[in-house]
């Protein structure tokens, strides 16, 4: 290198066409979308345990601020659109277990919107209890604001247990019975979460696993949709949208993490980006290889 020289520095412009994201607080992000604009929004907002991204406060005050969130969610969210809020438990100071599900619920219903599924997310690690049993699910809530919303099930199907099952009598006899395309994943989804040995791990210590995000863009929305995430973290929501040709719009108040999903979707867009597949079996050491 000659003298008086230095190496340049290399800056990755925070651009993408199909995505807007900033550092920013949810409410004044969420405040800037127009109305009646998003055909999803999918999150899963701090528990209030205190977790490093948040600060832990009384359970009413933590439903005080969920509420201002969730109307202003309701407000941008599409006549035909979804809300998909995916939380856990809440552990009060004197250790009692508070299913965040319950005790949201009725700040959705204030708003008159209609829950269509309850559903169970199940994976096999995460901290082992001493005085009770372990946590091995969360839940996800997901809501409409009418009858008419956009809900399309064959991108999402799964393989039958029995593919070529067929009708044994009747004027159907011989036929097969089930979709040639697979049955409805049903609303218990065992879906790895993302720990050490995951390939979407990043320093984020609760992210999205981008597969259970892909099934809800793909069954929940179009081609051109906007989906939102108000507490997007590391921007695995923003990545499931994306992927799919959705429009991905998200925010987080902490910097390393808006700056680690820009840098994820600069990775998908060069082919680099390593996520799980959809509906990949659950590795299970019984089998060769996994059953992988």
């Amino acid at each position: 290198m000659a003298k008086g020289h230095s190496l340049a520095t290399v800056v990755h412009l925070q651009h993408d066409r199909l995505v807007q994201m900033s550092v920013m607080d949810n409410l004044e992000f969420i405040r800037n979308i127009p109305s009646e604009s998003v055909k999803l929004i999918v999150t899963s907002p701090p528990y209030n345990i205190g977790k490093k991204y948040e600060k832990r406060s009384s359970l009413e005050r933590y439903l005080s601020e969920q509420a201002k969130t969730i109307a202003e969610c309701v407000r941008v969210l599409h006549p035909e659109g979804s809300i998909c809020w995916q939380v856990g438990n809440h552990i009060s100071e004197s250790g009692e277990v508070v299913p965040l599900d319950m005790v949201l619920y009725p700040l959705f219903k204030q708003h008159g919107l209609f829950l269509r599924n309850r559903i169970v997310w199940h994976f096999e690690h995460g901290l082992h209890c001493k005085k009770r049993f372990s946590g091995r699910h969360e839940t996800l809530l997901w809501f409409t604001k009418g009858d008419a919303y956009t809900f399309n099930l064959d991108p999402v199907r799964i393989p039958a247990k029995y593919p070529n099952k067929k009708h044994f009598k009747g004027p159907k006899l011989g036929q097969l019975s089930g979709n040639p395309l697979g049955k409805n994943p049903g609303d218990l989804w065992v879906i790895p979460n993302v720990k050490a040995n995951h390939v979407e791990k990043t320093s984020h210590p609760c992210q999205f696993p981008v597969e259970l995000v892909e099934r809800l863009v793909l069954s929940m929305t179009n081609e051109g949709d906007s989906v939102l995430d108000p507490y997007m973290g590391v921007g695995s929501s923003i990545i499931a949208a994306i992927k799919h040709d959705r429009m991905g719009l998200g925010c987080d108040v902490i910097q390393e993490y808006v700056d680690i999903a820009w840098d994820r979707v600069r990775l998908l867009r060069e082919g680099k980006l390593l996520t799980r597949p959809m509906n990949k079996p659950v590795y299970d050491p019984n089998l060769p290889r996994g059953g992988h």
